[in-house]
């Protein structure tokens, strides 16, 4: 792959995001399993910082389920949802049952979020980074309405999520079929160039099982996550494209399922003048400036 083509693959049609996760609201928490229990662990994590956030933004808050957990781990605090698709802020209304889960809700991109400077105590963040094509852009934004002092927590995926699907489709034709998604590294650096203070990373790779390929894809457009890349292929694929597609895939069966990777990224940072007291929590690195480096390819 060129550069050009290298860089080209990062590109994402952001209405068309927009439009597919729209489609997808009503549909989406019949199917979205992984991306609850990655929101899960992300709230959990928020047990080891003893934080009492005044003010808390739900980014990328799809239908609410975080939004509705951050409410109940803090209840006197205002908690927004914003998300850029309407339909799953609609969608949202289900938690909003009773006072304990009241929350915000805010319709808006978030590469251009409308809050003003230094509001927010707390940012969460879960599997939306991925669709942003220029972190830099989302980061910057939040460092504009984080407090100084407060907390950024995020959840992303990898590159290697869907490496499967990713293989198999490139045994069968040229195209671009499978999103590509930012390096850890990479994050980190990002997450510094936007001034946020002591960025920490993790990794946990996780791998689901389907019955077949087409049941993962089934999965991938019920949630709205199918590619939305710029350069993916366009119109309908061939059934002999997709048939050497299936064979492809069908090599890597095993205990009568096809495994599903999902590199899962997790990260923390903070706001101007980084965390109010240092705290070291079992188990995190805090990675100085000079130790994040783009991985050899």
């Amino acid at each position: 792959m060129s550069d050009r083509e290298s860089k080209n693959a990062f590109l994402l049609d952001r209405p068309g995001i927009r439009d597919s996760f729209d489609r997808a609201s009503a549909q989406y928490e019949s199917a979205a399993a992984l991306q609850a229990s990655v929101g899960e662990e992300l709230l959990s994590r928020l047990e080891f910082f003893k934080l009492e956030p005044r003010m808390i933004l739900d980014l990328g808050s799809g239908t609410g389920r975080g939004t509705a957990g951050l409410k109940r781990a803090y209840p006197g605090a205002t908690v927004v949802a914003l998300d850029f698709a309407p339909g799953m802020l609609r969608e949202a209304r289900r938690y909003l049952n009773d006072e304990a889960t009241q929350f915000e809700r805010i319709c808006a991109d978030a590469l251009r979020l409308p809050i003003a400077e230094d509001r927010v105590d707390l940012i969460f963040s879960n599997l939306m980074l991925q669709w942003c094509e220029v972190p830099d852009i989302a980061f910057a934004e939040v460092r504009r309405v984080l407090k100084p002092g407060g907390l950024f927590v995020f959840s992303t995926f990898g590159p290697q999520t869907l490496q499967e699907l990713r293989a198999a489709w490139a045994a069968a034709d040229s195209g671009s079929h499978v999103n590509h998604f930012i390096d850890m590294h990479d994050l980190g650096s990002a997450l510094m160039r936007a001034g946020l203070a002591e960025p920490v990373l993790d990794v946990e790779r996780m791998q689901r099982q389907f019955p077949d390929v087409r049941s993962l894809m089934r999965e991938l457009k019920t949630i709205g996550a199918h590619n939305v890349a710029l350069d993916r292929a366009r119109g309908l694929t061939t059934p002999g494209r997709f048939r050497r597609m299936e064979e492809a895939y069908e090599a890597r069966r095993r205990d009568e399922a096809l495994p599903a990777t999902y590199e899962v990224i997790f990260g923390a940072a903070w706001g101007q003048g980084g965390r109010p007291s240092r705290r070291t929590v079992e188990g995190e690195i805090v990675i100085p400036a000079g130790a994040i480096r783009v991985k050899p390819g």
